[in-house]
């Protein structure tokens, strides 16, 4: 694992759009609560919510971690390296969301705890949630892939406004300029 693990190779196989996340735009949100970093619960469906965007990715590894499959095993699956640099550019233009009046969070399948620990080490400005129960994954039917008997999300980002979905960016890649790429949809519209 590079020293720096927000360092993406050059090399770092591109995912095509699969027509996985096709059926999503103008789906309702189900009412499901989701455990989060900041503590308690939180639902995504609220129609009086202000508007919303969700980055969803597989799985962040602690520095020193094994990805599943190891690293080389990790990288070679298009789509599934660079979630910790995808989080730590949000946590970069965390205020500029915050400035347009968007909510933020990050989505993926770990365990809250898990979670804790790493908005703890990377400062992250903006909670991040499970569903390690997959109830939002299967609720929605957003894109899986499957790893050492463990379901993981594709990565993908969902903008939510009035409890529905606006809009859906995927396949996302590099996953270190999707929070630029949001922003510049979310000034556009």
């Amino acid at each position: 694992m590079p020293a720096d693990i927000q360092q993406l190779p050059d090399d770092l196989p591109v995912p095509v759009d699969d027509g996985a996340c096709d059926h999503l735009t103008g789906m309702d949100v189900p009412g499901v609560a989701l455990p989060s970093t900041g503590g308690g619960t939180v639902r995504l469906d609220d129609p009086a919510g202000p508007r919303t965007v969700v980055f969803v990715y597989s799985l962040t590894a602690k520095p020193g971690e094994e990805p599943p499959g190891g690293m080389a095993g990790w990288t070679a699956i298009p789509g599934a390296r660079g979630c910790t640099s995808q989080a730590c550019a949000y946590r970069d233009e965390a205020e500029q969301f915050r400035r347009l009046g968007v909510r933020l969070y990050g989505l993926s399948t770990q365990d809250n705890a898990y979670q804790v620990e790493l908005a703890a080490r990377l400062g992250l400005p903006y909670e991040v949630l499970s569903d390690a129960g997959l109830e939002l994954t299967r609720g929605l039917h957003l894109p899986t892939f499957q790893v050492e008997g463990r379901t993981l999300l594709k990565r993908h980002t969902l903008v939510i406004a009035r409890g529905r979905i606006e809009h859906v960016f995927y396949p996302v890649f590099p996953p270190d300029q999707d929070a630029s790429h949001v922003l510049v949809w979310l000034t556009a519209h």
